[in-house]
This record gives C-alpha cells, structure tokens and sequence, in this order.
C-alpha cells in the first residue's frame, strides 16, 4: 500500500488586502519555518498572481493535516488580518476527509472526494 492512498491535501486561496503583500509574504515565512518540522508533510508551498496567493500542501492523512492546523494556527490567524481567505478546498479520501469535517466547519471548505488517480513514482517509500 502507498504511504499516498490516505492522503490529504488543503487549497486555501487568499486575497492579500491593498497595502498587505509584503507583511503577507513575512507570514508565508512563518509557514513554512512551522511546516518544514512536520515529519508527515508531503509538500507545501505558497504560490501568488496579483493580489491572490495559494497554498499547495498536502499530508500523509487526516490526522496529520490537523496536526499541520495546529501547527499553524497562529500563522493563520495573523494572515486573515492581512487577507481574505475566499476558497477553501479539502481533498483526500472520504474517511480522512470526514477527520476534518467538524473541525474545519467554521472555515466552510469545499470537500473534495477522491475517486481515482495514478501515481508515476515510488511512492511507497
């Protein structure tokens, strides 16, 4: 079994307030300075176009992507006083998705169930 099949991945999209980019970057720094110490990170990095940036990031599972929002939690709330975050999306297989759904119901992501897919490298490591 791929260490992949239970993994969960997190999508959020912000719009970085007029005048915000560059405290919003300083904040992208403490993300990934928190997120570099998670042993079940698969990847996370921030992207932005204009004023709109997005987080790619992805866990061995459920579990760990709530450790990750722990983890993280100051960091996300010094970064909705800088941006809108106007999407939410959730992705991973319906039982490690349903590990989320409570917890992150205040935030009202989009959950999105995984139904098929390949992966083109070892992933059992």
């Amino acid at each position: 079994m791929s260490k992949l099949s239970k993994s969960v991945s997190i999508h959020p999209y912000f719009k970085i307030a007029e005048g915000q980019m560059e405290a919003f970057k300083e904040t992208i720094s403490e993300f990934v300075q928190k997120t570099a110490t998670e042993s079940t990170c698969l990847f996370y990095d921030f992207t932005i176009s204009g004023d709109r940036a997005f987080c790619r990031e992805a866990y061995l599972d459920g579990d760990a992507a709530l450790a990750h929002l722990a983890n993280v939690n100051e960091c996300i709330e010094k970064a909705v006083t800088l941006a809108e975050l106007y999407r939410l999306e959730i992705h991973g297989p319906a039982e490690e998705i349903d590990k989320l759904r409570e917890p992150l119901a205040d935030l009202n992501p989009d959950f999105y169930t995984h139904i098929a897919g390949v992966a083109s490298f070892d992933s059992s490591q």
